[in-house]
């Protein structure tokens, strides 16, 4: 599928000024940060050439596209939820503190959403109503904001399925947001080489899980995932 400015233009016809489109890396890895990014237009006609999902691309080629979507649209902005913050608020409240704190540093340029056009089928950028207390995460852990976190979100939020491959505002924010996980990864790796995560990222891969039996977790994994058991360290199911 070949992205355009479908359901963009959408959004601009009935009013928004300034559309940003998110997606997010890492939701499913066992290690390192869940990433979010996000990419702020106005009105326009034309994307880099090559844009596609982050996921159909080879990794050189979306390093090479980072200083074409410097250029494109008005703003944008990469933030990331630790594995820690995963542990404490579960994978959905880590993906909405990611995506406000990219929002955040949007805001300080002035730039402001009237629409969110988000990929999936989910609105996991939504706060939930104060009163829904039972609100549940993957992980079993209520996704309540807390003191400190960023503003959350107002805009509308338009859901687009495969958006990421459809959308060229959320397939920028995908590229962005996973070159700058996946370099996060390659400097963990220095510090912890035996889990490979150079090349897993920290996903599931048989030597990153063969790894975590051999030596237990590291700071950096998600502990309140279902990891491997190992001898040095009893792990939580």
């Amino acid at each position: 599928m070949a992205v355009s400015l479908h359901h963009e233009s959408l959004l601009w016809d009935s009013g928004a000024r300034i559309v940003v489109g998110v997606d997010e890396v890492g939701r499913g890895a066992l290690a390192g940060p869940v990433t979010v990014g996000v990419v702020a237009l106005e009105r326009c006609d034309a994307w880099p050439d090559g844009l596609a999902d982050s996921k159909e691309l080879p990794p050189s080629r979306r390093v090479a596209l980072v200083d074409a979507l410097s250029a494109f649209g008005i703003g944008r902005a990469v933030a990331h939820a630790s594995a820690a913050e995963v542990d404490e608020r579960g994978i959905i409240g880590a993906l909405r503190l990611a995506a406000n704190r990219a929002l955040a540093d949007l805001a300080e340029l002035g730039i402001v959403p009237d629409a969110v056009l988000l990929d999936g089928r989910h609105d996991w950028l939504t706060e939930p109503p104060p009163d829904l207390f039972a609100e549940l995460t993957d992980a079993g852990v209520r996704a309540a904001r807390q003191p400190g976190d960023p503003e959350a979100c107002c805009a509308p939020v338009t859901m687009v399925v495969k958006g990421d491959s459809l959308c060229a505002s959320i397939a920028a924010a995908s590229v962005l947001a996973k070159v700058e996980r996946d370099e996060l990864m390659r400097r963990a790796h220095a510090e912890h080489p035996q889990y490979g995560w150079d090349g897993n990222k920290g996903y599931g891969a048989a030597g990153h899980l063969a790894a975590i039996r051999e030596h237990g977790p590291s700071p950096l994994h998600r502990l309140s995932w279902r990891l491997p058991a190992s001898s040095e360290c009893a792990l939580p199911a």
